[in-house]
C-alpha cells in the first residue's frame, strides 16, 4: 500500500478511521504488517528507535571494515536491506507526530 493511500493522519477513536494502517515498504493486496494507532507514544517511539539503531549500527560496522570492497552488487544488496527498517521507521515515526499533534 502506497502513504497517499493511507487514510487522514488524526487520530480518532471514530471507527471510520481504521485503527491499523499497513507499512508501505510493502506493496501488496492484503498487508499483514501493520502499526497500531493507538499503541501508546512510547512504544511506537521505542520501535522507531530501535529500527533506527540497527541501520546505524550496521552501517558503521560497514565503515570500518574492508571486507566488501568496491562490490557494487553486495553494496546495492546492503542498501535495500537497510532501506526496509528506515522505510518501518518512517512510518512509525509518522503515527507517533500525528499522536503528538492530536
Amino acid at each position: 500500500m502506497k502513504k497517499t493511500d493511507v487514510e487522514s493522519p488524526e487520530i480518532s477513536t471514530d471507527s471510520t478511521k481504521p485503527r491499523y494502517i499497513p507499512i508501505t515498504g510493502i506493496d501488496c493486496q492484503i498487508p499483514c504488517l501493520l502499526i497500531d494507532r493507538e499503541a501508546p507514544v512510547d512504544v511506537l517511539h521505542g520501535t522507531a528507535a530501535y529500527r533506527l539503531r540497527s541501520v546505524t549500527q550496521l552501517l558503521e560496522t560497514l565503515s570500518l571494515s574492508d571486507g566488501i570492497g568496491h562490490d557494487s552488487l553486495l553494496l546495492q544488496d546492503f542498501a535495500r536491506v537497510l532501506a526496509i527498517p528506515l522505510r518501518d521507521n518512517c512510518d512509525l515515526m509518522d503515527v507517533l507526530g500525528w499522536k503528538l499533534q492530536a
